[in-house]
């Protein structure tokens, strides 16, 4: 039987694990219900890192942010965003420079729910529920369109959420599509995870989100990497998420190249 939670939207089955509050448990997030929790502690079982590797990642999106705005970038869009925690997007950006504008793309109902709370009273920031494989769908949202000027560069986040896309949706093409709608200038982040370096584990960690609405599916370097064509990736180039710019802040503890992250800017 679905839990009752006030601040759930209606019609939501709890019973049914999303990948948005699987990653709110691991980030010690308090917005998941027993279905999410049931399958993050199988996934801590196999993995036993998992919550580094959660926080590793999470890491890299701050420090991807600094690195954008340390370029001039003022404006953001973060597509699968998920549900809000502590360090968003926003609160990053605005503590600097509160004309900062960011839009977060989500399409789980309790991600997006929350955002509007947070979110509410912030001129400059929105959210839409849209799927991010549909980026016509997406880049024609009038809230993205209200926040986002497309005729300057854009930080494009697309954090943690590509290893969630499967080969028949080709991620490498969504990536694309998005990249020639943006502005020369642009950054584009981007994260995935792999098996490269424990495909036992990893395999299981796959089997365990078989049967939640957000199948996964690991990529190696050689897959992920091809996901910045048309792009100059910065340096140090597609690392594993502790390599990358250490010296902008807390780069996590993760395992040795578990997530796989990189910018590439728009040319």
């Amino acid at each position: 039987m679905a839990e009752p939670f006030s601040w759930v939207p209606a019609g939501i089955n709890t019973d049914v694990p999303s990948a948005a509050r699987v990653y709110d448990f691991l980030l010690g997030g308090g917005h998941n219900f027993a279905s999410d929790r049931a399958v993050g502690d199988k996934v801590l079982q196999i993995l036993r890192d998992g919550r580094a590797i959660a926080s590793s990642n999470r890491s890299f999106m701050r420090r991807a942010v600094l690195l954008m705005m340390e370029q001039g970038i003022t404006q953001f869009l973060d597509l699968g965003s998920g549900i809000p925690t502590v360090g968003n997007v926003h609160e990053i950006v605005q503590q600097a420079n509160p004309d900062a504008r960011v839009v977060y793309v989500d399409y789980d109902e309790v991600a997006v729910s929350h955002s509007q709370l947070i979110l509410e009273g912030n001129d400059n920031a929105g959210v839409v529920r849209a799927d991010m494989c549909r980026p016509d769908d997406v880049l024609a949202d009038p809230v993205v369109k209200s926040l986002i000027d497309f005729s300057q560069p854009v930080g494009l986040l697309m954090v943690a959420v590509l290893h969630f896309v499967s080969d028949e949706k080709g991620p490498a093409e969504v990536v694309a599509r998005y990249r020639d709608a943006m502005p020369p200038g642009s950054l584009i982040a981007l994260s995935h995870l792999t098996a490269d370096f424990k495909p036992q584990e990893m395999g299981a960690v796959v089997e365990a989100m078989k049967h939640s609405r957000d199948p996964m599916y690991f990529r190696s370097h050689d897959q992920f990497e091809p996901m910045f064509a048309g792009m100059e990736i910065l340096q140090p180039g597609v690392v594993s998420a502790p390599q990358w710019h250490p010296e902008l802040g807390p780069a996590g503890e993760g395992g040795p190249a578990d997530v796989y992250v990189g910018i590439g800017k728009r040319v």
